[in-house]
């Protein structure tokens, strides 16, 4: 542990007694306040830099596969702060054409006892415009992925207007976009999982990326699509088809879960999304299904449950090129993903790989799909 996580864990239990996402607030901004110190580099975690875990999806090139779950920085304001921690890459989002409030307050709620969150924020974002001239100036330290939504008055009807929206406001500044249909929290979003919605959704999406792709002169930000844990694999098969139809470049699994399963913690009872530590069997399955039913020939971003090294590199092996994580973070203090880039390095020795690309889907014909 370096001064940083001590002292991270020595407030842990003051800042688990205040509102999460107050708790929120205060920790993003006493980081941004310390990167910005002269001497910050002394109490920052010492970033693992190893070619070993240099990857590259998408013709995007990350100095780690390890990235930062959308959600936890929806408007960009915390770039530099959460690139000191070590990540590869970090999704900003969910984002959506106008600002919006999100739902009412309290919506975001800790379950110390099964290590995980319940969140209905429901979109609460500052909108497309905000978010695109923050990044016009932003200085770039890492891959910065930006994941797009609908605004809640917008009926699935015109839904594609939004993502058309986000693409061509947004586009210029992102490294990679994502798609989000997953979310439990918006009404109706889920609906919009279905084969043919989505295809016809991904269709003026991809139309706005080459519309984008002119005005630049340059390639477009490629495109995933985040898949949500509850779908059978019916649902998941569909909304994969409807990805493929479309020619997307990835896929992301998975946003939160609506089940609860054999949880401890009281808040379990809490409306909204579940992330964290109860997750990981269903992500990891999602995932596994995932890159069977696409023999490995489309890039999978692994997400849900993830807390350490060991998860981290079973989602690798089940499949993923790039992983991330929210919910640990905030169980695990900002030493973690140093930590686990380490733990990856070993695995990767153990296992004989020279590299993260050698270990993806290396375990995929072990272990339970859907």
């Amino acid at each position: 542990m370096n001064i940083l996580d001590i002292g991270y864990h020595l407030l842990r239990p003051a800042l688990f007694r205040l509102d999460a996402e107050q708790a929120h607030t205060l920790i993003t901004g006493s980081m941004d306040r310390l990167v910005a110190l002269p001497l910050a580099s002394l109490l920052l975690p010492q970033p693992v830099a190893d070619p070993r875990l240099h990857t590259s999806v998408a013709d995007i090139t990350f100095a780690n596969p390890v990235g930062l779950a959308a959600g936890f920085d929806k408007d960009g304001r915390h770039v530099a702060a959460l690139a000191a921690l070590g990540f590869g890459f970090l999704e900003l989002g969910t984002v959506t054409p106008q600002p919006q409030p999100g739902n009412p307050q309290p919506r975001l709620f800790r379950l110390p006892a099964d290590k995980a969150l319940v969140n209905r924020m429901g979109f609460n974002n500052a909108g497309a415009f905000a978010l695109a001239e923050r990044l016009h100036t932003l200085k770039r330290p890492l891959p910065l992925g930006v994941n797009l939504g609908k605004n809640k008055a917008t009926p699935n009807a015109d839904a594609a207007s939004d993502y058309v929206r986000g693409v061509t406001i947004l586009g210029p500044y992102a490294d990679y976009l994502v798609v989000n249909i997953s979310s439990p929290n918006t009404p109706g979003l889920r609906d919009l999982s279905r084969r043919e919605p989505l295809t016809e959704l991904l269709l003026a999406v991809q139309d706005a990326r080459r519309r984008l792709s002119a005005d630049l002169g340059r390639p477009a930000p490629p495109l995933f699509v985040k898949l949500s844990p509850d779908e059978d694999s019916a649902g998941l098969d569909a909304a994969l088809g409807a990805a493929l139809d479309a020619k997307v470049d990835g896929l992301i699994a998975t946003n939160t879960t609506v089940s609860r399963g054999d949880l401890r913690a009281p808040q379990q009872q809490e409306t909204g999304g579940l992330s964290g530590a109860p997750l990981q069997e269903r992500s990891q399955a999602v995932l596994r299904h995932l890159y069977r039913a696409t023999n490995g020939t489309l890039p999978l971003i692994g997400v849900g449950g993830i807390s350490d090294g060991d998860s981290a590199y079973a989602r690798i092996c089940a499949g993923a090129s790039l992983v991330q994580l929210y919910t640990a973070l905030i169980y695990g203090g900002p030493t973690l993903i140093a930590q686990i880039n380490r733990r990856l390095l070993a695995l990767l020795q153990r296992d004989g790989h020279a590299s993260i690309a050698s270990a993806v889907g290396s375990h995929a014909a072990i272990g339970r799909a859907l």
